[in-house]
């Protein structure tokens, strides 16, 4: 496994009225994320705060280049969001859920404690295949075929690469002390953007591409 020190690029928030980060996510213009009882969208160039959703919002958020979901408890709410109104439900997996990717047509659900990621049909909550993590389990994301998630163990955190055959580690990215990884999304090109839990802030950082040194 390829080990190296996160490149943080930028820090936003923490943003009025949002006291926590949990899920993160991108919808190609504004970045997303979960705050506890609303969804609140920012600019990733200005770092200014475009909107926000009334919606439990508890832990993953995802786009599917149409539709928000996001975690709400024991569920997965669909949300339009240009109105904010909840579409449809399915029920999480057995045992809660932490991230919330959508690729492949599909949603993938990370499961903290349980070290788990569920591919889950969007329209049933059908559990297609689980991949077993070494590591608690926040965020989920996948960018050029590759599946990264965020862990977060006492003050120690990552994103990291994982076969998405064997959930064997390929690479990780490790924080500094202290700096948890709650959210994780991809920007489909060199970052991710990565809650920060109790902090109130979203981090960019640098995403390493194959075949380029790392950088």
């Amino acid at each position: 496994m390829k080990r190296s020190a996160a490149e943080i690029l930028r820090e936003y928030g923490p943003f009025p009225g949002a006291d926590r980060v949990h899920g993160v996510t991108f919808d190609g213009q504004n970045v997303w994320f979960a705050s506890g009882d609303k969804l609140i969208a920012f600019d990733p160039k200005s770092g200014k705060m475009r909107r926000s959703i009334n919606a439990a919002a508890h832990a993953g958020t995802a786009f599917d280049g149409e539709h928000l979901f996001q975690i709400a408890e024991d569920r997965i709410q669909k949300i339009d969001p240009t109105t904010g109104r909840v579409l449809a439900t399915i029920p999480t997996p057995s045992g809660g859920a932490s991230g919330l990717a959508w690729a492949e047509g599909t949603l993938w659900v990370g499961q903290q404690r349980r070290r788990k990621i569920h591919q889950v049909d969007p329209t049933t909550g059908e559990i297609l295949r689980t991949i077993e993590s070494k590591r608690f389990v926040t965020g989920v994301t996948w960018v050029d075929g590759e599946l990264w998630h965020g862990t977060w163990e006492g003050d120690e955190s990552d994103v990291r690469r994982i076969d998405p055959q064997t959930g064997d580690v390929l690479e990780s990215l490790e924080m500094p002390p202290g700096l948890g990884v709650s959210g994780l999304e991809s920007d489909g090109g060199d970052q991710f953007f990565c809650g920060g839990g109790g902090s109130g802030k979203v981090r960019a950082i640098r995403r390493p591409r194959r075949g380029s040194g790392g950088k």
